[in-house]
């Protein structure tokens, strides 16, 4: 059989191909680090995964210091602390920056809270960052 007349000539794979392969390539985001703070993040979620577990034992925090019930709070961010430790294992490998940045911030909600003479508004600003945060790395 005459190749020009065949169905299945080697430009129309090639062509195919490379189309096929343009089309895969441009259909994935590829993220710039650009050095910015974390609040400039775009709203896409953090290959970290689902963090709602973690950001919901930080909205009982940030309700314990909206009351002014700071040893609550305290009490309540050791059980963050706890899973967040526990889950670095799992959560680590899957974006690294992202775990750290994740990681710094309730550092700063620790220190806040565990500080001799814990003020309520740097606790507040500790907790209200952290929460943002985690909803950024959930895309929301």
């Amino acid at each position: 059989m005459n190749s020009s007349n065949s169905p299945f000539s080697f430009s129309g794979m090639f062509a195919s191909v490379a189309f096929t392969a343009l089309a895969v390539v441009t259909s994935y985001a590829i993220p710039v680090v650009t050095g910015a703070m974390p609040e400039a993040r775009a709203a896409s979620p953090s290959k970290l995964g689902d963090l709602a577990a973690f950001r919901s034992i930080a909205a009982d925090v940030g309700s314990l210091v909206d009351k002014g019930d700071l040893a609550g709070a305290k009490k309540r961010v050791k059980d963050l602390e706890i899973a967040w430790d526990s889950a670095e294992a799992g959560l680590k490998p899957r974006a690294a920056a992202d775990w750290h940045l994740v990681d710094k911030s309730l550092d700063r909600t620790l220190e806040a809270l565990r500080a001799s003479s814990a003020k309520t508004t740097d606790c507040k600003a500790a907790v209200t960052e952290l929460i943002k945060l985690m909803a950024q790395m959930a895309g929301v």
